[in-house]
């Protein structure tokens, strides 16, 4: 009796445990399966927390990192310290960092914008490293002045030791202060968030796409930024906008992008649900889509109005494809009407042709007759003599036929035209078409 009572305490021993594993199991994959996860979401017009996980524990940022040296290139042009012209010089340092990077060699400059758009939407090492050595004089010098601006902004427990996110053991930040960076590039720049919300660019006739796939796939993100280093995970900073709401999340410690883009958007749901938002396709936002459209209003770059006009862009191509269609069918039909006006040339030249071999038999005919009564017995070879005028009559007819199709592509000799190539028209109006 006792070791049946042992036997039932050690199997609810047992359970239990089991269950306490399955549920920390299960918790392991609501936080996406990593020590390393971390996650908030803030509302942006109160700054009020609607979900937060590890908030405030240390991660690495990662290429996160960019958001801030975008933040002081940002804060540079509005002090008057760059253009958006201003050159930003590569360096033999610059060009040696590892990818992602746009590639420039040493040496070589882009522009301020150009720079801006590299770390949106390659995220490039080369490009933030070069903007730190422009900015700073030095990349550790820069990494101390965004350190700096950074705890000016509230992110208490962020430092940076480079402008790219590359991997530095010191370089630590928390979910809670890239939200709040995410807040202030929003609140700060407005007349500059728009480069977050660019899908593509064009460098050198190549284009480049994005990271963030977010912008494509979760209605309302117009921004921000990813990051990867192994120490981190894949990371997240996603701002987006619906039914007049606006919320900024951070998430860290994905183990591939579709599982952190995946959970970012659960999240976001979770907060516009709180928020008393609900999914609809009218709170899509007007992003800019392209670098070549980031100059452009914003309310003009996907408007009614800018489908209407490239519909009327369009309209005159087409009429124009039209009228070259048409205009090419008459000229094919022309050079085919063509055609059939050498048949009457080559008839003439046939009757010529007879009435010549006819004169030629003729003639030696009579020949003949006048020379058949001086014979006086009808040998075998008188008996045949009748059949060589029919001989003599067709034996002028090849070279005739030889001499007229001699005549033909010299243009002389011979009553015929020279021949329209036939295949030249059709060739012409296939390339026109």
């Amino acid at each position: 009796m006792r070791f049946g009572l042992a036997t039932r305490a050690g199997l609810v021993a047992c359970v239990t445990l089991a269950t306490a594993l399955l549920g920390l199991a299960g918790q392991a994959r609501a936080q996406i399966g990593s020590e390393r996860y971390a996650a908030i979401v803030l509302d942006h017009g109160s700054g009020r927390v609607l979900v937060a996980a590890n908030a405030d524990d240390t991660r690495h940022p990662a290429s996160l990192t960019k958001m801030m040296t975008l933040y002081m290139v940002f804060e540079a042009l509005r002090d008057g310290r760059l253009t958006l012209n201003s050159r930003v010089p590569i360096s033999a340092e610059a060009a040696s960092r590892p990818p992602s990077k746009l590639g420039v060699p040493a040496g070589q400059s882009i522009s301020v914008e150009q720079a801006i758009l590299a770390l949106v939407t390659r995220s490039a090492n080369d490009v933030a490293t070069a903007v730190g050595e422009r900015l700073g004089g030095s990349e550790a010098r820069f990494a101390q002045m965004m350190t700096l601006r950074a705890r000016g902004l509230g992110m208490a427990r962020t430092t940076f030791r480079n402008a790219s996110g590359l991997p530095d053991a010191e370089q630590i930040t928390t979910a809670r202060d890239m939200a709040t960076l995410g807040l202030r590039l929003f609140q700060d720049f407005p007349d500059r968030y728009h480069y977050f919300g660019i899908t593509h660019a064009q460098f050198g006739g190549v284009r480049i796409r994005n990271h963030n796939r977010m912008l494509e796939s979760y209605e309302g993100v117009d921004g921000i930024k990813t990051g990867y280093i192994n120490a981190s995970g894949f990371n997240i900073v996603t701002s987006a906008s619906r039914g007049g709401q606006r919320l900024v999340g951070a998430v860290f410690g994905g183990s591939s992008w579709s599982e952190r883009d995946g959970h970012m958007a659960t999240l976001l749901d979770r907060g516009f649900n709180q928020l008393g938002v609900t999914h609809t396709a009218a709170a899509r936002p007007i992003l800019v889509r392209s670098a070549a459209a980031a100059a452009l209003p914003r309310a003009a770059a996907a408007s009614p109005t800018s489908r209407a006009t490239r519909s009327a862009r369009q309209t005159p191509r087409r009429a124009a494809q039209t009228r070259q269609q048409v205009t090419s069918r008459p000229a094919a039909t022309t050079q085919r009407a063509r055609r059939p006006a050498a048949q009457p040339a080559r008839a003439t030249a046939s009757r010529r042709a007879a009435s010549a071999r006819t004169t030629t038999a003729r003639s030696r005919s009579a020949a003949t007759r006048r020379t058949a009564p001086a014979r006086t017995t009808r040998s075998t070879a008188t008996r045949n003599t009748p059949a060589r005028p029919a001989t003599a009559r067709r034996a002028p007819a090849a070279p005739t036929r030889s001499a007229l199709a001699a005549g033909r592509g010299q243009g002389s000799g011979g009553p015929l035209p020279a021949p329209v190539p036939r295949a030249t028209t059709p060739v012409r109006a296939a390339t026109l078409n």
